[in-house]
């Protein structure tokens, strides 16, 4: 475990190789108590349950910028971002752990973006 940490990390923690990773996506709730992002939250945490990708939600009441910093030290490969505002438009925001590139995505695309990932790891 101390020889992946070592090889995999960067100035904001580890970076898990999804081969390995305790958690296959980390699911941020922006606007904990609103109807609408509790559900799509909720709902992504069953699909990559059900699929074998082990989500972590986190749904505390923190600011963003702790929710952001706490998940990149934990280190999962890939992050849903799901707000209020981004609901609005449709669209979720997935960020790639390892580049820190993020894609504004519909549910739908963003599931499916996530789960051609896994593909061949599960």
């Amino acid at each position: 475990m101390g020889g992946i940490i070592e090889a995999n990390h960067d100035e904001n923690g580890i970076v898990w190789p999804k081969s390995v990773t305790p958690f296959g996506v980390g699911i941020i709730n922006l606007k904990v108590g609103n109807d609408d992002v509790d559900r799509v939250c909720e709902e992504l945490y069953e699909i990559f349950e059900k699929s074998g990708i082990e989500p972590l939600y986190d749904d505390k009441n923190d600011r963003g910028g702790q929710k952001f910093a706490r998940m990149d030290l934990i280190g999962l490969p890939y992050q849903i971002i799901v707000g209020p505002r981004g609901l609005q438009d449709g669209i979720v925001e997935v960020k790639t752990r390892i580049s820190g590139k993020k894609k504004d995505l519909s549910f739908e695309e963003a599931v499916n973006y996530i789960l051609s990932e896994y593909k061949s790891v599960i």
